[in-house]
């Protein structure tokens, strides 16, 4: 399956990833590279990961890593990566 990366995700991403490189940016470097690698272990099984608790949808999953939520949703041949959150109601907002 190939994966688009939305752009509510990459803003998000971004957002959280400058912050946390106002204290370190080496962390923020590697929560990134992390992010990305479990990213890409999702093509094979994305229904292993849990039904998405922001969604009421079958197809929107979420992936959740060091304590913040990924979300995506899951499409014919492809899976879109739209949502970030940590400890937040909306994950697109």
């Amino acid at each position: 399956m190939k994966i688009i990366y939305k752009e509510t995700f990459v803003v998000r991403l971004e957002k959280q990833l400058k912050y946390i490189s106002e204290n370190s940016p080496k962390s923020a470097k590697k929560l990134k590279t992390e992010f990305i690698q479990r990213i890409k272990t999702n093509p094979d099984n994305p229904y292993l990961f849990r039904k998405s608790i922001y969604f009421e949808n079958d197809s929107v999953r979420d992936l959740i890593h060091k304590g913040y939520t990924i979300v995506f949703r899951i499409n014919e041949n492809q899976i879109e990566i739209f949502g970030l959150t940590r400890f937040q109601e909306n994950p697109t907002n």
